[in-house]
Order: structure tokens, then sequence, then C-alpha cells
């Protein structure tokens, strides 16, 4: 299949996978033009969880792919550290350069000095973790990345074990589908496919829970509207309601789950009553929301990341993983709990990564922390040297990185070198010494992982990278070379990386996988609905965790553990509102955008007009706030101004922004992570981002 196939008027298409940070992971066919661009891009209608549907902002990706800013030629600072003042140079003297700086830096501070920066500006395995190779081999600081999972993770691990589930497809056999704090219209649009094909083929109820009312919220039968952080308050409410009206299963209870009596005492107490006045939903929407649980056993919890980017966010995420398992959802097929398929595929990415050279005792340095290291903040710094070298990939940290302010100062210090390998001149680009032309996921082999999904997925080169671009791969195989250091990773091109990654962990050969175009990865019923146990020593699922010991990917320990409560409950550990900052904010994703991806294409700039906060009628009213106004929003972290739009689909108090715009794109080039905060979530690390105490108020036209 990896073979264009050829269609009339000189159109071939080309089978690809979406490389973004979205769990839909989606198939993609790719309209190939005769002079070698690309055109519209398709959802595979024959992989059966894409099932033909892409978002718009992937479908237009041309626009991205022959963007007139697209990064061609390497280039190297020559003004200020931010003045945008770069010139032409080759790619031999900007490696040399770098691999200079970076044994400059070593020789004065020792390796740790150096800190390779990425995450998920792609999600292939290539070329997203392959910086890991020169960071082990190098001895360079490690990443422990926090930006994006670490608290939906292990909430939802505390309490079956494992980040897997029943298989997403089977949303379509379900008679309810809850979807919780997640707006998949936005964010991962195929949750709505399958949501939606249960609704018209079953009858079923969709449900949804969100801070707003969103694109999500307005096609669910119950839209459940919350305030920040209050999600394990309402959780609460839901198994009280079931508890109380006989709808337990206790047969289930007492086979699968570990203290089922102590929450049935623990909940007796968190009644509708009780969680209305924390999440001000009414009292009948919570009950409403428990009778359809309680009624429709095959229940599908499509549990999202946006309710765990709070200080509560893990407790939040185990709390509402607790419902299904009251009803005994579990055992039907259409029914339990699902967030992400992580490990379902059992990967050896020795090669790719280069564990074999990894050295436990190199420090780890937060990636959500990078304001505070660079400040050269002792504990953020675990002691060691200070950062005096960068190497950026994937990841655009001057715009996404909690505490902006912060981060913005440490970019600008003289005595920090930094390499950027980007697509565009991004914020992060604009601080760099040197800048070098990247390839987008058409222009170079690389294979994925479906987060939302079981399917692994190839994305094969399909068209040649315009100017002098190059691959994550390729300049991290020519750096390592000038660095004098070797692996065999170093010497293997992107498809034998694929093809040896593929064989040790189990899923076959890359020629097997570009003759499928895709693996589906789907456990066996009983293992994914846990029918043999969950996966503890005890096979029980744990309504009361072991948080210090809930299982994650890495053990570095962060937040106050200690503090988590026992038995699912809210967690009073959010930045509550106060008479000095009496506005919650939550910077939700925009649909046009994917975090700063996309906000170079005119059409999402068109769709997305400009930056904006939601701010109810009656809070505006009191404030003297017009549809349209320029207001100041602030807090201990910074202030930002920006345009308010009047929009009754918040609870008053709350306050919602869509994001990520640049900096440079608000009036005061002061963006919304200026406000949010980089202090870590327990158990294990994460960015708060919709967890903010602010003031509001009007403020003058720029």
């Amino acid at each position: 299949m990896n073979e264009a196939i050829r269609l009339p008027r000189a159109i071939r298409i080309g089978a690809s996978a979406c490389p973004h940070d979205c769990p839909s992971t989606c198939a993609l066919e790719v309209e190939i033009l005769a002079d070698g661009t690309v055109g519209r891009l398709h959802g595979a209608k024959d992989n059966d969880y894409t099932a033909g549907v892409i978002c718009a902002k992937v479908a237009r990706y041309a626009e991205r792919e022959h963007h007139p800013d697209r990064l061609m030629r390497p280039l190297i600072r020559v003004g200020e550290k931010g003045d945008g003042k770069f010139e032409l140079t080759s790619w031999k003297e900007a490696l040399d350069l770098v691999a200079d700086k970076f044994r400059v830096a070593e020789a004065r501070y020792g390796a740790e000095t150096v800190w390779p920066y990425y995450y998920a500006g792609t999600m292939g395995l290539v070329m997203r973790d392959g910086i890991n190779r020169l960071r082990h081999v190098k001895k360079y600081s490690g990443f422990h990345s926090t930006i994006c999972v670490n608290p939906a993770y292990s909430g939802f691990a505390a309490g079956t074990g494992r980040i897997a589930g029943p298989d997403p497809r089977e949303m379509a056999k379900s008679d309810l589908v809850v979807i919780w704090g997640t707006n998949a219209v936005n964010t991962q649009i195929n949750v709505m496919t399958h949501a939606i094909r249960a609704r018209k083929d079953r009858n079923a109820k969709i449900v949804a829970i969100d801070v707003y009312m969103n694109g999500t919220m307005e096609q669910a039968d119950l839209p459940v509207l919350v305030k920040p952080g209050t999600d394990g308050a309402l959780a609460c409410a839901v198994m009280h309601c079931l508890f109380r009206d006989g709808k337990a299963d206790w047969v289930y209870l007492d086979r699968y789950t570990d203290a089922p009596r102590e929450l049935e005492a623990h909940v007796r107490t968190r009644d509708p009553a009780w969680a209305s006045a924390i999440t001000g939903t009414s009292v009948e929407t919570i009950e409403e929301f428990a009778r359809l649980i309680g009624e429709r056993k095959r229940a599908y919890f499509r549990l999202g990341y946006g309710f765990s980017r709070s200080r509560n966010g893990a407790a939040n995420m185990h709390a509402a993983s607790c419902i299904p398992a009251i009803t005994g959802a579990w055992l039907h097929e259409g029914g339990g709990a699902f967030h992400n398929n992580a490990d379902i595929y059992h990967w050896n990415k020795s090669m790719i990564e280069g564990h074999d050279a990894r050295d436990p005792k190199v420090r780890m340095l937060d990636q959500s922390r990078i304001g505070a290291i660079l400040a050269g903040d002792p504990e953020a710094l675990r002691g060691g040297p200070p950062v005096t070298a960068l190497l950026v990939q994937n990841t655009n940290p001057v715009s996404v990185a909690p505490d902006q302010n912060q981060v913005k100062a440490g970019f600008a210090r003289e005595d920090l070198f930094v390499c950027v390998h980007e697509q565009f001149m991004t914020e992060t680009a604009k601080m760099a010494d040197v800048v070098l032309p990247a390839t987008t996921f058409l222009e170079h082999d690389d294979f994925y992982q479906g987060g939302g999904h079981q399917y692994i997925l190839l994305g094969p080169k399909l068209v040649e990278p315009p100017g002098e671009c190059r691959s994550n791969h390729e300049l991290i195989c020519a750096l390592a070379k000038r660095l004098g250091v070797s692996h065999p990773g170093f010497d293997m091109p992107a498809r034998e990386l694929i093809d040896w990654t593929l064989q040790k962990s189990g899923w076959g050969t890359l020629a097997n996988l570009e003759r499928e175009r895709w693996i589906d990865c789907q456990p066996a019923f009983d293992r994914a609905h846990y029918i043999d146990g969950f996966n503890w020593p005890d096979k029980k699922f744990r309504f009361k965790p072991d948080w210090p010991n809930v299982p994650f990917r890495s053990p570095y320990h962060c937040g106050p553990v200690g503090d988590i409560p026992v038995l699912p409950d809210h967690w009073t550990s959010i930045e509550e509102a106060d008479r000095e900052h009496p506005f919650r904010l939550a910077t939700s994703p925009a649909r046009g955008f994917l975090n700063s991806t996309f906000n170079e294409t005119p059409t999402s700039l068109t769709q997305e007009k400009r930056p904006e906060v939601m701010v109810h009628p009656d809070d505006g009213a009191t404030l003297g706030i017009g549809d349209g106004d320029y207001v100041a929003l602030g807090n201990k972290r910074g202030r930002v101004r920006l345009h308010a739009r009047l929009f009754d689909g918040v609870q008053r108090g709350v306050l919602i922004a869509e994001s990520i715009w640049p900096n440079e794109a608000y009036a005061d080039g002061c963006g919304i992570n200026s406000l949010t905060g980089a202090d870590a979530i327990a158990p294990y690390g994460g960015a708060a981002f919709h967890d903010n105490k602010v003031w509001l108020r009007k403020a003058p036209a720029p």
C-alpha cells in the first residue's frame, strides 16, 4: 500500500499517519500533485477508527507544507537575542558551531550543563525520541517529561494499574458515552464519530463534562458544566447516588474492587447538594447524570486530558475512573473506562533512544519548570550545574511552557547557547543562536502509535523536503559525529530503526507494516476489560490507591504526594479564587490550532481571529466590560491584555482563553501562559494549565 495509487489528472494518493499530538493519530490519504506538491489530506476510510474523518486543520495541511515562511536554510544569529536578526550559513558551519559550543560548555560545567529539550511536535517514534540517544551517550541532563500526560496517566493507573482499557471502537456499541474533560470536537474528532454512531444505531445518550459550553458540550444530550478543578466532587456525588439508589453491582464490587464498603460510607456525605456547592452544577443535572449511568450499564467513560491539568488533576482522573467500577460497566462490550492505550505496545526503543548508554545517576530536569531551571533555581536544577546549552526539537517553550515571563527571561540570558531545529521561525527560534530547518512528517520516514486507539501506523516519506531541510534523525546523527560519540543507532537510516524496533518489539517487520499500512494491537476483550482482574497483585481495582507507588514511566516524584486524598474526593489543592483574584482561568485548546502549531496558517488564523477571553455577561456587566472590549488579566506571575468575548456558556467567576496564540499576538507581547504556573502536580509532575486564579478588569486599547 506504500506504493502510490495512480489516479486521473496526474494525482497520486500516498498513505500516511497524522504526526501531531492528538490521541486520534489518524490514518491519512495524502493527495500528491503532479509537480510533487501536496493537495488535500483525507482520513482513510478503511481504517475503522479514523473511519474517513480527520480535523479540518490537518485536511488543509498543504497550507503548512508549502507555507512561504517555511525555514529553508540554516541561520546564525547576528543581532541581539530575540531581535530576529540572522544570517544564512551552511549546515557544516552551523553544526560545527553547535558542537563547539556544547564542548566548551561541557568543559566548564560538565556534561549535565547541556540539556536536549523536546516534546511532541511530532509523535513519530524515530523523530521525536531519537534525541534521547544523543542525551544518553553524552550523559547530558535528563528530561522529565511533564507538560502533558503525567496527572492523567497516574490518575488512571491509580485504579487500574495500567494505561489501557476497552477498545475505543466500542464507543459505537455503547448505550451511554461519557466524554469527560476533553473537547473532542476541537482535539480528537474521532471520539465524536464513534459516539454519534452509538446515538444513531443504539439510541445511546452522550454526556459531556467540561468547564465551558464548547462544541462537544453542544452536541451532548446532557452537558454537565463544572467549575475548573471540581470534577472529583462531581464524581463523588454520582457515586453517592449510585449507592443510594441501589445501582451498585455488589457482586462485581466484592470480586473486583479493594474497598467498596469504605467507599460507600465515604461518599454517603458527598451528595448532589454538597457537590453542587463546589462545582456550580445544579443538583438536578447531577441526579440526571447518575440516573443515566445507573440505567445504562453499557456505559463507556472516555476520559480526557483537560480535567487533569489542575493541581488536583490526578485525583480527579482517579475519581472519574471509579464510577464504572461501581456499576460493573467493565463487564460489558461498550462499557468501562478508557483514557489512553500507552501500555499495549510493549516497545523496545533501546536502539532509537540508546537505553544501553543511559546512566541513572545523571540528573533529571523537569520540562515544565524550564523557566526556573534557566533562572538558576537550585531546587529546579537538582543541585547540579546551570544549564548553559540547549538543543530544542519538536517544541516551542517560549510560547507553550508555563510561567512565561520567567521562561522568556531565561532564554534571554547571554551565557545561554541555544540551537533550535524547526519548520518555522517560532518564538523559541527567534531566541536561538543557531536555527536549523526541519522536515515535516511528509518529508521523512517514521512510524506512530495511537493513544486514543490501538493501531501502529506507518508514515513514509512522500515528498521531497524543500531547500536544505533535514530530519531530526539526520541532525542528531550529524551532531553525534561531530561530538565524537558512537552508537549503532547513529549509523542506521530511519527505515532501519523502524524495522529493528518493530521486530524487537514483536510487531513483525517494516515490510509487513508497509504492506498492511497499520497493525491492530487491540488486546483481547478479557484483557482490555480486566475480566481476569486489574493489573495489581490482588487483581482488584483500587478505590484506595497507593499514590507514591502508582506505576509510571518515571520514578521522579513531584508535588505534595502525601496530601492526595486516600479515597476519591474533592482535593482542595487548586488555586482557589480569592478576594484579590476572584476569577478562575482555564487555557483550553482552540479548534484551529494545536498548541502553537497551525497558528501560522492562513485559514486557522482567519478562523480564530484574535486572542480572546470568554467572560460571563453578568461578570462583564458588573465590571463595565462590553463584548470586544480590551481587558487585562493578572496574577503574581504576570499580566495579559486581550479582547473580551461575552459568553453565557461559562459559569460566573470562570474565564476561558482558547489558545495558543504567539506572545506577539497580544497587545503587550505577553501571551496567556504568562499567567499559568509551573509548580509541580502530584504525584509525578505536570503543568496546571487550567488551574489559575486571576483578577480581571477593563483595559485601554493599545
